[in-house]
Parts: C-alpha cells; sequence; structure tokens
C-alpha cells in the first residue's frame, strides 16, 4: 500500500564498495520515494563511477567524498542534502542488497501517523531468521545490544547496528550532525543522541538478506573503540538525564548506589585482610557494617534501573518540534 502522500520521503544510501548490488537495489526503491541520494564514499570498487555512467533515475542525486569517511560521515552527507532539499522523512538503507526496499513503507509508516519520531530494523524478531544468521555476527550483535541498551537508555529496543532506519525530519534537524561518530559507531552515537532530546523510536522486523557481500566491519578492530563509545555515551546520558536537566529520585538512589556499594566492598576487604593479619575472626557486627552497604548499594542500583528502563521515551516528539520550527 501506497504511503499517504503529500510526502517527501527521502532514501539516502552510503556507497562504499557495493559495486556489485547498487544498481539492483536503486531499482528495488518503490517509486512513491521523492528522492535517492547515494553518497560515494571515495569507494576504490568505483561504486559512484557506476551509479554517474548506469543508472537513470530521475529521482537519484549523486554525491562524493574525496576522502573516506565511513558510514557516518556519508550519512551526515546525505542527511544535509536532504534537508536542504525538504524532505519530510528520510529512510538509510545499506547498498549491499541485504535490506529489501519495499519494507520502506514499514519504516515510515508510525512516522507518518505520528506514533514514532525514528524507527530502525530488527532481525530478530524471527526464529528463522536467527537461525540463518551467521553465529559470529548473532553473538556480536547480542553484545552490542545490550551495551547499546545502557548507553543510549532505549532499553525497549535490539539489533542497534542495523542501518535501515528512517526519521522525521523535525527530529533530524535537532540533531547535532558534526558531533555524530563517523564510522561504525554511528547507529549507536545516533540512538544516544535521539534519547538527549527524547525522541519516541520503535523497532521494526525485518529479514535480512545474506549473498555474497562482504562486510567490512572486523569485530577485532571495532570492540574497543565501542566499549569506549559505549561507556563515554552512558556517562553523558546519565548526566544530562539525571543530573543536569532533572534531579529526582531516580538520582539519590544512583548516587547512594554508587557510593555504599564500593564503600562495603573496600571496608570488608580491609576488614578481612586485618583478620588474615592478627588471626582473629572479625566480630558480627564488623561482617554487617560492610555486608549492609552492599545490600543496600546493589538494591539502590537496581531501583535505579527499573527507573531509567521505565523511562524510555514513548511519546512522539515531532509534532511539538513542527509546530515551533514552521
Amino acid at each position: 500500500m501506497k504511503p499517504d502522500l503529500p510526502h517527501k520521503i527521502a532514501v539516502v544510501i552510503p556507497c562504499y564498495k557495493v559495486k556489485n548490488h547498487i544498481a539492483n537495489v536503486i531499482a528495488a526503491i518503490p517509486d512513491y520515494v521523492w528522492r535517492i541520494y547515494c553518497v560515494d564514499d571515495a569507494c576504490p570498487d568505483g561504486s559512484g563511477d557506476l551509479i554517474r555512467n548506469t543508472i537513470r533515475d530521475p529521482r537519484l542525486t549523486l554525491l562524493a567524498h574525496d576522502t573516506n569517511q565511513g558510514v557516518g560521515g556519508a550519512m551526515v552527507t546525505g542527511y544535509k542534502q536532504a534537508l536542504q532539499d525538504g524532505a519530510q522523512i528520510v529512510v538509510k538503507i545499506d547498498g549491499d542488497g541485504q535490506m529489501n526496499p519495499a519494507l520502506i513503507e514499514s519504516f515510515v509508516r508510525p512516522i507518518l501517523i505520528g506514533a514514532r519520531d525514528y524507527t530502525k530494523g530488527n532481525r530478530f524478531y524471527k526464529v528463522e531468521d536467527v537461525r540463518a544468521m551467521p553465529g559470529a555476527r548473532l553473538l556480536g550483535n547480542g553484545i552490542l545490544s545490550f551495551m547499546t541498551k545502557l548507553s543510549s537508555g532505549y532499553w525497549n529496543l535490539f539489533d542497534p547496528n542495523n542501518g535501515y532506519t528512517a526519521i522525521h525530519a523535525a527530529i533530524l534537524r535537532e540533531m547535532p550532525l558534526e558531533k555524530l561518530s563517523k564510522r561504525y559507531f554511528f547507529e549507536s552515537d545516533f540512538l544516544f543522541r535521539l534519547n538527549t532530546l527524547r525522541a519516541s523510536v520503535q523497532d521494526i522486523p525485518m529479514s535480512a538478506i545474506y549473498g555474497d557481500e562482504q562486510s567490512n566491519l572486523k569485530i577485532s578492530k571495532i570492540f574497543f573503540p565501542f566499549l569506549a563509545g559505549h561507556f563515554r555515551n552512558l556517562f553523558k546520558r546519565i548526566f544530562y538525564n539525571y543530573f543536569l536537566r532533572d534531579f529526582n529520585i531516580a538520582s539519590l538512589e544512583l548516587l547512594l548506589g554508587i557510593t555504599l556499594l564500593p564503600f562495603g566492598i573496600i571496608f570488608g576487604i580491609m576488614q578481612w585482610h586485618h583478620s588474615t593479619v592478627i588471626g582473629v575472626e572479625a566480630s558480627p557486627g564488623t561482617v554487617m557494617f560492610s555486608a549492609l552497604p552492599i545490600i543496600l548499594g546493589v538494591q539502590f542500583l537496581l531501583s535505579f534501573l527499573q527507573y531509567d528502563i521505565e523511562s524510555v521515551p514513548r511519546a512522539s516528539l515531532h509534532p511539538r518540534l513542527q509546530s515551533q520550527q514552521l
């Protein structure tokens, strides 16, 4: 079914080593899509030249980088051009043929009806799809998903590095595009920035198509940068949401938790060492003085975590932003 119009739906495709697939991807994009932006991210295989010389879709605009900037850099270029041209909803799909363009309506529909600000794909809804996924990719996605839940605050999402997304232009205008990670951490960093805006996000079930494409993502190269990025965003999000913009019961629970738990552990270790040295067992009071802060600290942290989970943004933000931006 064709989405309700008039709506200017644009598609941005970062192009890097997708020469064998990009033509079929563009050909499969539905007619209701208003503009298509392909960003040649200094592809060494000549993806940009192929697009320029062989594809004659009137909706197509080719943007090119002189040097490779990564998927994040390519998307920032495409997003800026789409906003400049007046797009109302911007969809991101990859050029490697793993994402079915026929699903674009499923991604834009929640935004069109005002229910969500941003949608992203999730390849883990169907058991059959999970079984078809390579084992290493399955394990990596599970770990990255939990890390992203912590750092972004979107506890209701999974498959965070799924590159099939859609966003309302009013939200995109509020995003600090120049601050976004330019490499593979882009999708996770994007979710963190959405949470600071309190944008509503929804997973869209989808199936990936695995063919002969080669992934440019190497776990050994991205593990530590991803870990550092998630810790950095976690601390930023906690500071922004619970101390800078607000101070509530969850803020107090967090402060008590991170104070009492380390105190109890350190005091307990010191008393255990002291008892070992002098050969005298610690008194029940000493044991309780160590155990009680640990128990209370864990309880306070669990209470904070429950509050954080229940605070996932659910109300759509873009209708209010649209009225302010007019």
